[in-house]
């Protein structure tokens, strides 16, 4: 699943593309790709005949904001999602689910092989967290000043689950998913079965900078791509070939040599360095 660099890496990329250009039209191939309105006449009828103005992120939610307060464009690129840029000639993609015309024959593509990836038209005067609910459930972002070490601290002392789940959830860290959060333990050296309620103070003061680290990181590499992600020039993202563990068990730790380790945790894979991943926290008493 795309996450938050590769979403903004996209949101870059569109804002590089496709504003301040009249949506001239529509055509959804899928109809359960459009989670608002119900019907695809008025989600077609609600942006065409607008220009985008800006695209912003918000966890991996894209959001469009549409001109002379047309309301929101909302999307959600799920496990399999793309947002590709093409001239209205290319061939369609047969996961080719919703297409937005612009002019010069230029088109916006919502590939999404998975068929979980979701698109709103949010109308103008409307909430948008009462239309797209999950916005409300969303974590402070990670590069956002309110993205502290007491408000991680907050979110993670007292709970009594593997440090690795928690980084999951949404409403801990908003954008993170499996494999940066894979990436940040291994930078902060904590194990990812370390329970939350072990971390003393300075080890989530280290995972916070290491979560800032990595995902910058890989914002300058264009996001990871290891099956479907692809900028809006369909381009593949750079950061797998240098990850310190996401993906690599069996491979020689990048610092030490030691042979990097898989486990299931909660469903989901947790790559890690037996070695450089030493720091368990401290048991409390109760």
């Amino acid at each position: 699943m795309p996450e938050l660099p590769e979403v903004e890496t996209v949101r870059r990329g569109l804002n590089q593309l496709t504003l301040n250009q009249e949506i001239t039209g529509g055509d959804v191939l899928l109809d359960r790709t459009i989670a608002y309105p119900f019907s695809v006449g008025e989600f077609v009828n609600g942006i065409e005949k607008n220009a985008i103005a800006a695209w912003h992120r918000r966890g991996k939610y894209l959001l469009a904001e549409l001109s002379s307060c047309s309301g929101w464009l909302g999307v959600h690129l799920r496990m399999t999602g793309q947002l590709l840029w093409l001239d209205r000639d290319e061939p369609l993609h047969k996961h080719t689910r919703v297409r937005l015309f612009f002019g010069d024959r230029q088109e916006l593509r919502f590939v999404d092989q998975r068929t979980f990836g979701k698109i709103w038209w949010v109308p103008p005067g409307v909430a948008v967290e009462s239309i797209m609910t999950g916005l409300a459930k969303l974590a402070a972002d990670p590069f956002s000043p309110e993205f502290t070490i007491e408000y991680l601290a907050s979110k993670l002392q007292n709970r009594r689950r593997p440090i690795k789940t928690a980084l999951l959830d949404q409403s801990v860290v908003a954008g993170l998913g499996n494999i940066y959060a894979d990436e940040a333990l291994f930078k902060s050296g904590i194990l990812p079965e370390t329970l939350c309620i072990d971390l003393q103070l300075k080890q989530i003061e280290l995972l916070r900078t290491a979560i800032i680290q990595v995902l910058g990181t890989s914002i300058e590499a264009g996001g990871t791509t290891f099956s479907n992600f692809l900028n809006v020039k369909g381009t593949n993202g750079n950061y797998g070939g240098v990850a310190w563990v996401y993906n690599r068990a069996g491979e020689p730790c990048r610092v030490c040599g030691t042979s990097i380790q898989r486990i299931r945790l909660a469903g989901r894979s947790s790559h890690f360095c037996s070695q450089c991943q030493t720091l368990r926290g401290v048991r409390r008493r109760d």
